[in-house]
């Protein structure tokens, strides 16, 4: 598994776990649509947890930057 989820997409994907959580939390949404909000946060809090997205790596897209040559 090759890491293709760089810092900025990582800090991008807990903070809208963390979003759709209090969303979730706080009966903001609810039924149906908590539980699908619910998958997303999770699935965005396991793919920016293991820097890895599989679908960027479907699309062969890798937001990890490359270190500057020197």
């Amino acid at each position: 598994m090759t890491k293709n989820v760089g810092s900025a997409d990582k800090v991008v994907r807990i903070l809208l776990a963390v979003l759709l959580a209090v969303l979730i939390f706080t009966n903001a949404v609810s039924g149906w649509l908590a539980i699908v909000l619910g998958i997303f946060a999770v699935v965005f809090l396991i793919t920016a947890l293991l820097n890895f997205c599989p679908i960027w790596f479907g699309l062969k897209i890798n937001t990890i930057k490359k270190a500057a040559k020197v």
